[in-house]
C-alpha cells in the first residue's frame, strides 16, 4: 500500500487509489475540476432560469404595455369625446333658453289644436248627415194618410179659387163690429194671475179676412146663430162668396161640428143700410173650400157683405168661420 500523499484529507478504505501510472492527474486536480464544472453548471442552469425569468416578464411586460396603451387610447378618445362635448353643451343650453327651440313647438300645437278643431267640424257634419239621412227615410215611410193629410194643407195654403177677393184685409176691407155678432169668450181661453185678466186667446173676426188657415185660427161666436158683415174695399158687382173651413184630418178635436151649415147672404148698400137677399146656402164640411153662386139679378154694386149663420154641424157652444172670400167685378166710374 501506498502512503497517502501529503495535504490529502483523511485516509481510509473509502479513499482514492492513487494512480500508479505515470502522467495521470493528481485526484486533487480531478476533484477541482469537477467542482468547477458543477459550479459552472449551476451557474448555466442558474442563467438559463434567469434568462428564461426575464424573457417571460418581458413578454409580460410587452402584452401589459400593449393593454395599457390600448385602455390609455380608450381614455383618451373618451377625454377627447368629453371636451367636445362640453365644449358645445354650454350653446346647445342656451339655445334652449333662449327659446328658440319654443317657435316649432308652438307650431306644432297649433297644428294639433287645428287638427283637433277640424275633427270636431268634421264629427258635427257627421251627426247633421244622420239626421238629414233620418229624416229623408222617415218621410219615405209617412203613411199615406200622412201624406195626404200634407197633401191638404198644402190645398187649403194655396188658392185654387182663381177669382179676385175683395174681402181681403190686406186690400182695405174690414169688419163692421156693429153689424158683427160678439166673439165668443170661454174661460178655458183666458189666462188670469192674482184674479187679474191679462190676455183673451180668442181671434178677432176680422181673422177671416185672411188667407191664414191653420187649426184655431178662425173667428168664433156663441152658440149655432150669428153674423158678420165686411165692408168690402171698394163698391163691387158681386157674383160668388166663397166659404172655407178646416178639413176634419188636421181638427185637434176631431170633429167638424163647429162648421157653419146653413148660411145667408146679404148685400148692403145706402143708409141706412138697405139688405138686399143674394142667395142662401148649406155649407158641407167635406168639401174645404166652396163657391156659391148669388142671385145678384139685375146687375148692382154693393160696399158691404152680411153672411148670417142659420145654424152649425153640431156644436152647442159655438161656432167657427175660417175665411170668407167675396167675388165680383170693379164698378165703373159711370155706375159709382
Amino acid at each position: 500500500m501506498w502512503p497517502s500523499p501529503p495535504g490529502r484529507p483523511g485516509s481510509g478504505d473509502d479513499a482514492l487509489p492513487w494512480p500508479t501510472s505515470i502522467g495521470a492527474p493528481a485526484p486533487g486536480l480531478t476533484n477541482s475540476i469537477l467542482g468547477h464544472m458543477s459550479w459552472i453548471t449551476r451557474l448555466a442552469s442558474f442563467l438559463r432560469t434567469q434568462a428564461h425569468q426575464i424573457l417571460f416578464n418581458t413578454c409580460r411586460c410587452k402584452m401589459l404595455f400593449q393593454k395599457l396603451m390600448e385602455k390609455t387610447g380608450v381614455l383618451v378618445l373618451c377625454a377627447f369625446g368629453f371636451w367636445v362635448f362640453s365644449m358645445h353643451l354650454p350653446t346647445k343650453v342656451q339655445v334652449w333658453q333662449d327659446g328658440s327651440i319654443n317657435t316649432p313647438l308652438q307650431s306644432l300645437r297649433m297644428y294639433q289644436e287645428k287638427v283637433q278643431h277640424h275633427t270636431g267640424e268634421i264629427q258635427d257634419l257627421r251627426g247633421n248627415m244622420s239626421q238629414l239621412i233620418a229624416k229623408l227615410q222617415l218621410m219615405e215611410a209617412m203613411s199615406d194618410e200622412e201624406k195626404m193629410a200634407q197633401k191638404i194643407m198644402k190645398m187649403i195654403q194655396g188658392d185654387y179659387i182663381e177669382k179676385p177677393d175683395f174681402a181681403l184685409k190686406s186690400i182695405g176691407a174690414s169688419i163692421d163690429f156693429e153689424q158683427t155678432s160678439a166673439t165668443y169668450n170661454h174661460d178655458k181661453a183666458r189666462s188670469y194671475w192674482n184674479w187679474i185678466r191679462l190676455w183673451n186667446y180668442a181671434q178677432p173676426p176680422d181673422v177671416i179676412l185672411e188667407p191664414s188657415m191653420t187649426p184655431g185660427n178662425c173667428w168664433a161666436f156663441s152658440g149655432d146663430r150669428g153674423q158678420v158683415t165686411i165692408r168690402l174695399a171698394q163698391k163691387v158687382y158681386l157674383s160668388n162668396l166663397t166659404l172655407q173651413h178646416i178639413p176634419k184630418t188636421i181638427s185637434l178635436s176631431g170633429s167638424t161640428d163647429t162648421a157653419p151649415k146653413d148660411v145667408v147672404i146679404y148685400g148692403m148698400e145706402g143708409s141706412p143700410r138697405e139688405e138686399v137677399f143674394l142667395g142662401a146656402f148649406q155649407f158641407q164640411p167635406e168639401n174645404i173650400i166652396q163657391t156659391f153662386q148669388l142671385q145678384n139679378q139685375p146687375p148692382r154694386t154693393f160696399s158691404s157683405v152680411k153672411v148670417k149663420i142659420a145654424s152649425n154641424w153640431g156644436n152647442p157652444r159655438f161656432t167657427c168661420l175660417y175665411r170668407v172670400r167675396v167675388h165680383g167685378s170693379v164698378t165703373t166710374q159711370t155706375e159709382a
